[in-house]
């Protein structure tokens, strides 16, 4: 990647080195061009802004923190030159009825386990784990009113004191292997087989699954509209800038990926 400049004006390559701070990636070189590339839209974007005569305006955030003169300036041309419209109701219903699932209360899970404590680097410790979890689960499955007795007994999880309880479980708060068991069992289930997991080895049993429930748009509404706004706010920068570039003589490196920043 040879000197680069934006219609004429060079970008010094100690302004790209700074700049790579910001653009973190698998190579160094690959970090250069991202920093390269940000910094030839950052010079667009000012000369145009300058083009125009904006005056910077600086603003404070929630924060206290002022903006920069740049900042200013890139925020107030976007202002001045791209309109963004706001999402109405109507969008907003129609986004919620096409993407119920992701407005659902989390689905809960009250189970109890048994854990059998041992490192998955020790092999030897790992099998005598499964060969308890296999002979507690033959126990249960002769007699299932044993578990709180059997969790209190041998369990090393802190559940023990609980017999086993862990309460209300959604996804995510345990192992992926726990929880793919979790979710094949049905209610009242001892899962036959011993789990698996990075922190031992596990009888495991679901007490009860409650559904997760649709929540009313009026309860989600103010967040789809945030997301839809970000949305054609990111999408209206791209095409703004990409149109930018179009008409731009940018040397010393591919044509830069749009970007707001």
């Amino acid at each position: 990647m040879g000197a680069i400049s934006v219609n004429g004006i060079e970008i010094a390559e100690a302004a790209v080195a700074a700049e790579m701070q910001h653009h973190p990636a698998p190579s160094q070189a690959a970090s250069r061009k991202s920093a390269a590339q940000a910094l030839a839209i950052r010079t667009l974007l000012m000369a145009r802004a300058n083009a125009l005569g904006l005056k910077p305006a600086p603003e404070i955030d929630e924060q206290g923190k002022r903006e920069t003169v740049e900042d200013a300036l890139i925020r107030q041309l976007l202002e001045a030159e791209v309109k963004i419209p706001i999402a109405d109701e109507e969008s907003c219903e129609r986004y919620y009825e096409n993407n119920q699932e992701r407005f659902k209360s989390p689905e809960i899970f009250e189970a109890s386990h048994i854990l059998f404590s041992a490192a998955s680097g020790d092999p030897e410790t790992f099998a005598q784990a499964v060969l308890k979890a296999e002979a507690v689960l033959e126990t249960l499955k002769r007699d299932p009113s044993l578990f709180e007795e059997l969790a209190r007994k041998l369990s090393d999880c802190p559940s023990a004191a609980q017999g086993g309880n862990l309460g209300q479980i959604t996804r995510g708060q345990t192992t992926p292997e726990f929880e793919t068991f979790l979710l094949t069992l049905e209610e009242g289930q001892l899962c036959p087989v011993p789990v698996k997991t990075r922190y031992g080895v596990h009888a495991l049993r679901l007490h009860r699954r409650v559904k997760g429930k649709l929540l009313p748009f009026e309860a989600v509404k103010d967040r789809i509209a945030a997301f839809l706004n970000e949305w054609v706010w990111r999408s209206a920068i791209a095409q703004y800038i990409g149109l930018l570039l179009a008409g731009a003589k940018v040397e010393g490196l591919g044509t830069p990926a749009p970007s707001s920043r």
